[in-house]
């Protein structure tokens, strides 16, 4: 029964994400390959040509940060010149979670 809980709640999790990510325009995952995120998968959205919104997938968590880099190309590929955590363990139910996130992109 437990087992069936935490499955669910991973599931309720996922698509409470999907819902962020697509409300707020964010790239499909992919595998961090700079190390900058330790092979983790990524997410992000401009701010404008140079910062950017990342999340990071890690396992069932996520991580959001804001970054600059020289293209948007780099996210993923090369360490960001300026790269400051945000949010541990995102949840979009926590008013100063949503916050950090509406403070860009709103």
């Amino acid at each position: 029964m437990l087992q069936v809980i935490a499955i669910g709640f991973i599931c309720r999790t996922n698509i409470i994400m999907e819902n962020v990510f697509k409300y707020y325009e964010f790239s499909a995952f992919f595998v961090d390959t700079s190390g900058a995120f330790f092979g983790n998968e990524i997410s992000f959205t401009a701010l404008n040509e140079t910062h950017f919104l990342i999340f990071e997938r890690k396992e069932a968590s996520y991580n959001l940060y804001v970054s600059k880099y020289d293209h948007s190309k780099d996210i993923g590929a090369k360490p960001a010149i300026i790269l400051e955590l945000l949010v541990t363990d995102y949840d979009k139910s926590n008013p100063a979670h949503r916050i950090a996130i509406k403070q860009y992109l709103d």
